[in-house]
Formats: C-alpha cells, structure tokens, sequence
C-alpha cells in the first residue's frame, strides 16, 4: 500500500516536471519547517521529560491557463517529521502528504488525488470534522489529506453544489455531497454522506464511534452581524450504532486596545452501540487578540462536562516575516486522571499534564 502511494507521488511529480517543459506555465516551490521542544510534568515511565520534534513539509505547484478562462494546476508536497524523546526516536514518518490535479473555469471545479476537503462553521468543537485532522492549537495548521475526487459546481454566486467519492485507508469506497448556499439572512448548508467501510471509524476529534458501513446527514448555518452565530448538527447511522451530534457557537470582538475576539462553543454528542449509551457534553472558550504588528495572544479553554475534565492552552506567537516563533503554555489531565491502562495510552509529552513548548515555524 505505501509503495503505490509512494509511486503515485512520484508520477505527478513526473507529470509536473513534463507539462513544465512544453507550454507557457507558472511553476513554484514552497514549503514549511518546523522544529519544536516540548516539556511537561507528566512523563511516561522510561520517557525523557524533553521532547523534540522536527520536519518538513517541501511543496511544488503547477499552475497553467487556458483559453477561455479555464486553468489547470497541479500539486505535489511531502512530509517528513520526527519525534524523540531525548536522543531517542519515537515517531518517524516519510509519507506523501498533497498530491492533486485540478481542472476549473467560472462555473467549475474538478480536483482529484489525495487534497484536503473541509466544510462547516465551528473552529473548536468540529461536528463536521469528518476528512480532516484540523486543530486549533497547533500552530502549524497542518491537516492531512483524504484521496478522493471532489467536484464543486457554482450555478450562482450564492449557490455552490459538491460532491466526491474517496477511498479509505482499507481501500473501501465512501461517496456523498454538500449544497451550500448564503442570502441576507446568513450561509446554509446541507452534507450527505455514504461510508462503505467496515471498519470502526471515529467521528470527528471526539470519542464517538461509528461500527461498519454508515449514513451521514447534516445541515449547518452561520450568521456574520454585530455577534457571530453558528450551528452545526449531524446524525449518523450504521447496523450497530446510531449518533447525533451538535455544535452552537458564537463570537464577538470586545472593542478593547486592538479587538479582543472572543469565541465560544458547546458540542453535544449522543452515542447508542446496541444496549449502550455514551452522552458526552463539551463546552470551549477561545480568546485571541494582536499585540502590536508582531506578536498575538491566544487562549483555549475545554471543559468535558461527562469526564469532569479541563483544558487549558495559552499561546503566544511573534512573526516575522517567513518566521514564527511560538511559546506554548498548556495545563491537561495527568495520565492517572484516565480510566484507562497507562500504556494504551500516547507516548507524547503532549496533551498530559502542565507542558511548555516552544516551536518555530519557518514558511518559505
């Protein structure tokens, strides 16, 4: 399986370099780095309390017009990182991380290859999480991808109609398709969802499972005024299982030094396995305003209201240029908060206990 991926990535970079050297085009390399060092006061036994991680992502894109204000583009991007806890290695990862083909004109959009499909108003508690790995607290803002054909169809500036078929990891089929559409009263949205897989697959970034093949449908809204307001709400259903899931949000910029953004949502899940219920309730406040052109603030706050645990997450960032340099201050449960075997559970400093961090991000 890795090998044919592998093989794939190669031969659009192939593809690339060929269209390069027959037609007026626009071919540009960029990229991401990032080194971080993490610490925390929750180490797993023969861990080291210093953990390092570095990568880096390098990215090529093809861009060529057509007549008729058509165009086609291209993009190929890799990535290599890797994690040590002390001079030990213990994540390393080479895996193909953008590799697409896109067709589009005015009314038009044809992509295809493994890209990043991501719909839905929430920014914390994601109901419509459902091919991305998105996460507010990290400050490279790095998703991965699905390997799929996405079609969008713009019929009116106000009308945008999707579709698309992926393939899983265990090379099942799931196929469905979104309608978008905003007037004055805010911006609609409707998502169908077929997933073929019989795999146990977990919904979003919450711990909700869906058992075997599943439907999906979902409508979401939002609404821009003096307050931001927003829902997302989905329903999920397979032989074994059955989920409703909500999202309510709402933000407000406090008219105070440069605008203090504040942001809140509450998520809801409600999860029935054969005789089973697992409800979950979660509530999250996020805080955010620039200092100066430099440096800007950021505060997170969970609370999961079923487990009786908290969140916290400060960050402050400072940006210059290509560079960005981010210090991380982060307060979780310690690993003997969880009702669970220590050694099922991450090897990572991260997301346990009080940690420091310090990242620089390099975009070029």
């Amino acid at each position: 399986m890795r090998r044919a991926k592998i093989k794939l990535s190669i031969i659009f970079l192939l593809v690339t370099v060929f269209l390069c050297t027959i037609s007026a085009q626009v071919l540009s390399t960029k990229g991401q780095f990032f080194l971080s060092s993490l610490t925390s006061n929750d180490i797993p036994n023969g861990a080291s309390s210093i953990e390092s991680t570095l990568g880096y992502i390098p990215t090529f894109s093809f861009i060529k017009s057509l007549s008729n204000a058509q165009s086609m583009d291209m993009e190929l991007a890799y990535r290599i990182d890797r994690s040590y806890s002390g001079d030990s290695i213990f994540y390393n990862n080479v895996s193909s991380y953008r590799y697409w083909f896109r067709y589009y004109n005015e009314k038009i959009e044809a992509r295809i290859g493994l890209q990043k499909i991501v719909f839905g108003s929430t920014f914390m508690l994601r109901t419509l999480s459902w091919f991305d790995t998105i996460d507010p607290t990290d400050p490279t803002g790095r998703t991965e991808g699905v390997r799929a054909l996405r079609l969008r169809w713009f019929p009116s500036n106000n009308l945008s109609l999707w579709n698309w078929i992926i393939t899983n990891e265990n090379e099942s089929v799931a196929y469905g398709g979104r309608v978008e559409y905003s007037n004055a009263l805010g911006e609609w949205g409707a998502t169908l969802h077929r997933d073929l897989s019989q795999s146990i697959k977990s919904i979003g970034q919450v711990p909700a499972q869906i058992i075997g093949e599943d439907y999906r449908v979902a409508i979401d809204y939002r609404f821009d005024g003096i307050v931001g307001l927003w829902n997302e709400s989905a329903y999920f259903q397979s032989e074994k299982s059955k989920t409703t899931m909500f999202t309510v949000g709402a933000d407000y910029t406090l008219p105070y030094a440069a605008g203090i953004l504040l942001t809140t949502e509450y998520m809801s899940v409600q999860n029935r396995m054969a005789s089973l219920a697992f409800d979950h309730a979660y509530f999250s406040i996020m805080a955010s305003t620039p200092l100066g052109m430099t440096h800007d603030i950021m505060l997170i706050s969970q609370v999961d209201f079923k487990e009786n645990r908290n969140y916290h997450y400060v960050k402050w960032s400072s940006t210059y240029d290509y560079f960005s340099l981010n210090f991380i201050l982060s307060i979780s449960p310690k690993r003997s908060n969880y009702d669970t075997d220590s050694v099922t559970l991450p090897l990572s400093l991260a997301g346990f206990g009080t940690g420091l961090q310090i990242m620089l991000i390099y975009n070029h």
